[in-house]
């Protein structure tokens, strides 16, 4: 199957945002990524003493779509907790510094 120009023009757009969002990951984020690469013995992973590195040209789809997903999960979890966050702050100023009156 040939793709199309648009479509390998969307297939790189949508590997840089893959690539450039794993950058941005903390450790344990890095790791579950290796998990899911692992999961496709096709993959390869070169690694030295900088770190892992992966060539993202050669994922499969259902590859890509496994990272788009985590990548979404993740995402999910750090707008869940900054709202968590939020609201404690609301809490806390209403709640406890107020205290004096």
């Amino acid at each position: 199957m040939t793709m199309t120009s648009a479509e390998i023009t969307l297939k790189e757009e949508q590997l840089d945002h893959i690539k450039n969002t794993i950058e941005r990951m903390n450790k344990t984020q890095h790791i579950e990524i290796l998990r899911i690469f692992k999961q496709n013995p096709h993959i390869k992973l070169n690694e030295n003493r900088n770190g892992i590195y992966i060539n993202l040209s050669y994922l499969s789809q259902e590859s890509i779509d496994k990272l788009t997903q985590y990548i979404e999960y993740v995402d999910e979890q750090e707008r869940n907790l900054e709202k968590m966050e939020s609201q404690k702050e609301e809490y806390k100023s209403t709640f406890f510094l107020n205290t004096h009156e």
